[in-house]
């Protein structure tokens, strides 16, 4: 995020040290790009999302202020400095220096579109099992993973949120009419929480009084979004109030017992969905949990990385025992050892 001006430590370089990592573990996981992986489908990832997808899941007023036509993207860039809170209140700059930017945050901003492509194309390839051997139904995208932006707002350092977009667009193809959404990111999927209910209010994700998406979330019990300056500006009916179906916060010094509780989560979500087998699970899974990540705020959950790969390890077993495809996103993960819990998971398989 340096080359923009911005100084949370967010590295730019987590992508590549995975697939470097991958490389010298001699992997053989098939790797792809984006638009590889669209080919693959008979898709152009460039055209992939759709402005109806965005709308399906977000305010189509809002989408009409991201898909701002001018030159410069001024609307877009706003949003985008929000969703980073890269002003105070006083109108001063918080951790953004744009004198040392070296490239405009307009195509930061173009990028947020661009990211739901990566979580849509997980899901359809796990979907349709075009994984190779043992994990055919198995798809890690990494990017992906803006959990936070909520109806009509942008927010946790996004503008879209691409877990829903890219869930309700595989269920708008008739591909899916159950899904799960795994999230086990440091923060709430509040944004997530939200916009499946407000869908859901809606009429558009049940099936007569059943759930079409349902929602589980393992996170920090105490840390933003649920601090106290954050819960005292919360609306009533909006995130972060707003539950997920399933929430599991974990509080500082209960890392001992986050996987157990994580599995009573998981056998619980598959209980209250009997009689039904989801079709797909969506798995947020967030490297910002791990002891070593570089951001401030999340220090009240604290796993070490032999404890992320258990967890790992437990959700994908849980998954494939069941016969049930999972689409992957790298989602949360912050300063230069970011990219070890993930690829730590990748090399094990």
């Amino acid at each position: 995020m340096s080359e923009y001006g911005i100084t949370i430590p967010m590295s730019g370089n987590r992508r590549e040290s995975i697939l470097c990592s991958l490389d010298e573990h001699k992997s053989p996981i098939p790797r792809r790009s984006w638009g590889e992986a669209a080919s693959l489908l008979g898709l152009d990832d460039k055209t992939v999302i759709t402005q109806a997808d965005l709308e399906r899941v977000h305010d189509p007023a809002y989408i009409g202020r991201i898909l701002d036509p001018s030159p410069g993207k001024e609307v877009l860039v706003k949003l985008i400095m929000e969703s980073l809170e890269l002003v105070n209140e006083d109108g001063t700059y918080n951790r953004y220096e744009p004198k040392k930017a070296v490239r405009p945050l307009r195509e930061l901003a173009e990028s947020q579109i661009y990211r739901c492509t990566g979580t849509y194309l997980a899901l359809k390839i796990a979907l349709e099992r075009r994984g190779e051997g043992p994990y055919k139904d198995f798809c890690f995208c990494l990017g992906g993973g803006s959990h936070h932006p909520r109806y009509d707002m942008p927010s946790g350092f996004g503008v879209l949120n691409d877990p829903v977009i890219g869930v309700r667009k595989i269920m708008a193809e008739g591909k899916a009419s159950f899904v799960w959404i795994i999230d086990v990111d440091a923060h709430k999927g509040d944004g997530t929480a939200e916009l499946i209910r407000f869908s859901r209010n809606r009429g558009e994700t049940f099936s007569g009084k059943t759930p079409e998406v349902f929602t589980l979330s393992a996170h920090m019990a105490s840390g933003w979004p649920l601090d106290e300056e954050s819960l005292a500006k919360a609306i009533p009916g909006r995130a972060p109030l707003l539950e997920s179906d399933i929430d599991i916060p974990i509080a500082a010094g209960e890392e001992n017992v986050y996987n157990e509780r994580l599995l009573q989560g998981l056998l619980e979500m598959e209980a209250r969905s009997l009689p039904r087998k989801p079709d797909l699970a969506l798995v947020v899974d967030g490297a910002d949990v791990y002891e070593k990540d570089g951001l401030p705020s999340t220090s009240c959950l604290a796993l070490t990385l032999e404890q992320m790969l258990e967890r790992d390890h437990l959700i994908l077993s849980f998954l494939q025992e069941r016969g049930i495809p999972s689409g992957w996103i790298m989602a949360g993960g912050y300063g230069p050892r970011a990219w070890e819990p993930t690829a730590n998971f990748l090399n094990s398989l």
